[in-house]
């Protein structure tokens, strides 16, 4: 009976991680960035999000870290980028160039009214990689540690996060890869590990890696 029960666990666990990863690859992928040079990554579209709103919520404290939020986890994912860049067919533009691009042309606001060649133009790139990054707190951490210590390591969520990664073509601007991926962050993770394991899950399934 307990390896029943050991088993139902083990398939529920392989089958919520499946559902919580997605991958989608255009017929014309391989095709289309065979003859890609150089890429861009644009700042995130970031948000932080609460099940429960924390006392003095500041809404436009919080505006401003989702900004900030955007902006690091851009750089962490060209920094990471970077780091596996001789695996890659294609160089990655750094992000300080790709922001004062769209400064200059009055774009580095309102990234969602343009469309991905339009970015692709400004920026003088073959492609563009546009992220979305959902954070949610979910719950709190002495609550969290509290059922860490009764239960176990790896139980104590106290947050989910969402993370979308798009890669447009700049020739006619469509959709040829898509990356989806959610996590828990458990009160004994930080969320600098938590970015690492996102991020190597994308590196790991990146379609410019060379065969």
């Amino acid at each position: 009976m307990k390896k029943i029960i050991l088993f139902a666990c083990i398939l529920s666990s392989a089958i919520f991680q499946a559902q919580n990863k997605q991958i989608f690859e255009s017929p014309k992928l391989k095709e289309e960035i065979s003859a890609h040079k150089t890429i861009a990554v644009l700042p995130f579209k970031s948000t932080i999000s609460y099940k429960r709103l924390p006392k003095n919520f500041d809404a436009d404290l919080n505006t401003q870290e989702e900004k900030k939020s955007g902006l690091s986890l851009q750089s962490g994912l060209y920094t990471y980028l970077l780091r596996k860049s001789s695996d890659y067919s294609v160089s990655i533009q750094d992000p300080e160039k790709t922001n004062i691009l769209l400064k200059q042309n009055g774009s580095f606001e309102n990234l969602d009214e343009l469309t991905p060649d339009a970015l692709a133009k400004i920026l003088g790139v073959d492609a563009v990689i546009k992220c979305t990054y959902a954070y949610e707190k979910t719950g709190s951490e002495g609550g969290a540690i509290v059922k860490s210590l009764l239960i176990g390591f790896g139980t104590g969520k106290v947050a989910t996060s969402d993370l979308t990664m798009n890669i447009y073509n700049a020739k006619d601007g469509d959709l040829l890869w898509r990356f989806y991926k959610q996590m828990n962050e458990d009160v004994m993770s930080s969320p600098k590990a938590m970015m690492e394991h996102m991020m190597r899950k994308v590196g790991r399934n990146f379609p410019y890696e060379k065969s």
